[in-house]
């Protein structure tokens, strides 16, 4: 580790001429959070977590006056431990690109896909306990990813109305003959006044190691008067992978059975409501309708969120997933450092109490 350190310092005072010619600046945030954790079963203890915790660098320099480059590079810190989430640099999203007020923005590297990004309007919960990730991200299929190997690009915005449109070489396999490992995503985008939403889709080829699958997501927040805002989400996503058995041969049995479970519709309703300017009550539903039998779920979050400054929050949330009989997920699973396992066919509960720092 001592050794990596050196390597990123002496890397980082090399490029210091390069990068002073632009403007520069550094960022992250720290969120941490005491929980106590309920699978249902034999597991109740209270953890210590660090929740998508980052440190990141990120700039831009004019070219001429149409034309601008920009880079980000982003890392997890785990702020529970004191160590970074990964023995790699640049774990989260990490990107170089140009951009032009009249023609968007290309961007190369690894970051969010627009079909990950699109569940933004609807994401009450994101990296707490009740997070929707832990219904919409299940299994090996993994909706909701970073892609490796990625080329972006990004409309203008057009009376409120903008475009994602990705493409990845996914897990780097292209340059291998008679392999298709390539993903595709897209989304819409629009912001305007009280509504704002995404309608996303996302295909991954099947010479990848969690199997060929595609989905569509929508998402969407309305802000009924200046105080409450009414959010939705709607996704359903078939996955096609198989699953081999002895000697490489398609086990088609267990084929078929993880293609039900994985195949399914995700749906929910929430809503926040301001009790000051710095206070509010967050709430959502969400259920994951599983073609496999017994492996649905249920999730229910609420919450209170005090702001106290820009940079600085305080919450305390209580979440509950009611597994079916054959599922076993957890309101706590998604974007945390404290993630135990939770029992078959139980209700999973978690209590949250968290600080995030944005700097």
């Amino acid at each position: 580790m001592k050794k990596k350190l050196i390597a990123i310092v002496v890397g980082a005072a090399a490029i210091m001429p390069a990068l002073a010619q632009a403007d520069i600046s550094i960022y992250g945030r720290a969120h941490v959070s005491t929980d106590f954790l309920d699978d249902g079963d034999d597991y109740s203890e209270t953890n210590l977590s660090s929740n998508s915790s980052r440190l990141g660098f990120k700039g831009s320099h004019d070219i001429n006056p149409d034309l601008k480059a920009f880079f980000q590079i982003e890392q997890e810190i785990n702020f529970a431990t004191g160590s970074g989430g990964s023995s790699d640099f640049a774990t989260r999203d990490t990107f170089v690109g140009l951009s032009g007020s009249n023609w968007g923005a290309i961007q190369m590297g690894r970051f969010d896909s627009p079909f990950k990004v699109a569940r933004g309007p609807a994401n009450l919960f994101g990296d707490q306990v009740g997070d929707m990730r832990n219904l919409t991200r299940i299994g090996d299929a993994r909706f909701d990813e970073r892609f490796d190997n990625t080329v972006q690009y990004t409309t203008p915005s057009l009376n409120g109305f903008n475009m994602k449109l990705a493409y990845s070489v996914y897990e780097g396999q292209a340059a291998v003959e008679d392999e298709d490992s390539d993903a595709f995503s897209v989304s819409l985008n629009y912001s305007n006044g009280p509504f704002t939403g995404s309608l996303a889709y996302e295909a991954v080829e099947e010479d990848v190691s969690r199997g060929e699958r595609d989905g569509i997501r929508a998402a969407a927040a309305y802000n009924l008067t200046d105080a409450f805002k009414l959010v939705g989400f709607y996704q359903t996503v078939d996955y096609d992978g198989v699953v081999l058995g002895d000697a490489g041969v398609i086990d088609q049995a267990a084929t078929d059975a993880k293609r039900d479970d994985l195949t399914s519709d995700t749906y929910g309703l929430g809503g926040e409501y301001k009790l000051t300017d710095a206070t509010a009550l967050k709430a959502m539903w969400m259920t994951l309708d599983s073609d496999g039998e017994d492996y649905d779920a249920d999730m229910w979050v609420i919450g209170v969120e005090h702001k106290l400054d820009k940079a600085v929050r305080v919450y305390a949330n209580y979440a509950m997933v009611d597994n079916d009989d054959r599922q076993n997920l957890r309101p706590w699973a998604q974007g945390r450092s404290a993630n135990p396992g939770a029992a078959t066919g139980e209700e999973a509960t978690g209590f949250s109490v968290g600080l995030r720092y944005d700097f």
